[in-house]
């Protein structure tokens, strides 16, 4: 197994700060681009990630917790953050986000003793029996997966005007 708490959080800590740093200042051509119909700009996915912060990692953490397997977690909406409109600017999104981060870190050092904790288990609503420290490693390889997305729907922006050294840049060929 490769899962540490203490690495885990040294990526949580720091996916808030890489995205304020990537994305502070850009324009709206970086901003609300997308690959396409029924996928997601950078500002929706800045809002699933708060969305995510709000009602998955720390609530499926309690609740196993609490609940263990008795009775599974309730679902998470991966959607919900396109059913509302905000005109919020970005840095006021990175800014929550950031905000809600923190406190979920603190809230998670707070509740989880690796040496005890990692292998409780409780009931994903279509998985069955997970483990809090699946639950973590997923919150990470979420974050990560996440960036990689806003990294490689930027670049697909010039996909067109890029001409042959499209042949050298992998991501476009995605």
């Amino acid at each position: 197994m490769n899962f540490h708490m203490n690495e885990a959080i040294e990526v949580l800590e720091r996916t808030p700060q890489t995205l304020e740093y990537f994305l502070t200042g850009l324009s709206d051509g970086w901003l609300q681009c997308n690959e396409g119909e029924g996928t997601w700009n950078v500002t929706e996915v800045i809002e699933h990630l708060i969305e995510g912060e709000k009602n998955n990692w720390i609530p499926r953490l309690e609740w196993i917790l609490k609940v263990g397997e008795d009775q599974p977690f309730p679902p998470f909406d991966r959607y919900a953050h396109l059913q509302e409109s905000s005109d919020r600017s970005t840095a006021q999104r990175l800014l929550e986000f950031k905000t809600i981060r923190a406190q979920n870190i603190a809230k998670l050092k707070e509740l989880v003793d690796p040496e005890s904790h990692l292998e409780l288990t409780g009931s994903h609503p279509a998985f069955g029996v997970v483990k809090v420290r699946e639950l973590l490693s997923t919150w990470v390889a979420h974050d990560l997966t996440h960036i990689a997305q806003i990294v490689r729907v930027m670049a697909k922006r010039y996909k067109a005007d890029v001409g042959p050294w499209i042949e050298y840049l992998g991501i476009l060929k995605k």
